[in-house]
């Protein structure tokens, strides 16, 4: 988004007949759509093969291979999107001081949330509870409580 020389080369290759007007996105997310049909073509070779032959053999290492590789590709899925939302959290928390850097490779957000805390007075005479908001981050490795910035 920021480079705007590669914006226009961008537009004017997305608009070209050969790519049929489709978007850079939809020609990085082929590749995964044509790996799950190849798994489904794959299921019905399984199928339709005799029992005991090597077609039956080569076709199911063809498909064992082919679902570590889906595995593969999905884990790493889950982990760029895991270190997008690490990003996404560092730059909305601001630390008083840098205790441990938030971004790390093995570090990812399990489960994140507002939670009421709960504060009671017992100095005065009735007991006063007052209530703020609290965040609850939690990591894999770690539990980070935040407030919101008064």
């Amino acid at each position: 988004n920021g480079n705007a020389g590669f914006q226009q080369v961008l537009e004017r290759l997305e608009s070209d007949p050969v790519c049929q007007r489709l978007s850079l996105k939809s020609f990085l997310i082929l590749p995964f759509q044509r790996i799950t049909r190849l798994k489904l073509l794959l299921q019905n070779i399984l199928k339709r093969t005799r029992p005991g032959s090597e077609e039956e053999v080569q076709a199911t290492q063809a498909y064992d291979a082919l679902e570590k590789l889906i595995k593969d590709c999905n884990e790493n899925v889950q982990r760029m999107k895991s270190t997008e939302e690490l990003i996404y959290l560092s730059q909305k928390i601001e630390f008083e001081c840098k205790i441990f850097p938030l971004i790390s490779q093995s570090r990812r957000l399990v489960k994140c949330g507002e939670l009421t805390a709960l504060d009671f007075n017992t100095l005065s005479p009735k007991w006063k509870v007052t209530t703020r908001p609290i965040y609850l981050h939690l990591f894999n490795d770690c539990l980070l409580l935040s407030r919101p910035k008064e």
